[in-house]
């Protein structure tokens, strides 16, 4: 399935950072399979009408966080799932996700039960998509989280 991404502009995520969480959500989710392609930098570029220096950063810190790698000459590939940040450094990087989205939640006007109401409906819809690419890719290989 070909790799559908979005920018928002007007809000204080850069460019480079939701393409980073929309691959990442996508691949989670099961959109985007271990092993498929995904577009080149001058390609994504040119879709999302953005400064191909902002993809190439994306996909380098993809490729830092094990989540798409490079091959030579053929491009950018999505990765094997597996663990590679202690149990410390995931701790880390989920509370400064989790302290981002509040704080982004609030200065949009919500409340704290919005917010968390919100998490729990996406952790929920992204738990169901993960069950079921499992189920449909039973005989692959996946390891655990990224």
């Amino acid at each position: 399935m070909p790799l559908s991404i979005s920018i928002l502009t007007g809000t204080s995520t850069t460019i480079y950072r939701q393409i980073v969480e929309q691959v990442c959500a996508a691949v989670l989710a099961g959109k985007i399979a271990d092993d498929e392609p995904l577009p080149s930098v001058r390609t994504l570029a040119e879709e999302l009408v953005v400064n191909p220096n902002t993809v190439a950063r994306a996909y380098s810190e993809l490729a830092r966080e094990g989540v798409i790698e490079s091959r030579p000459g053929r491009g950018m590939f999505i990765s094997r799932r597996r663990q590679i940040y202690s149990v410390a450094e995931r701790r880390r990087r989920m509370e400064q996700a989790v302290n981002s989205l509040v704080a982004e939640g609030f200065m949009l006007g919500f409340n704290a039960d919005e917010i968390v109401a919100a998490v729990a409906a996406k952790t929920r819809e992204n738990a169901a998509a993960a069950n079921a690419s499992t189920t449909t890719h039973k005989h692959s290989s996946r390891g655990g989280a990224r």
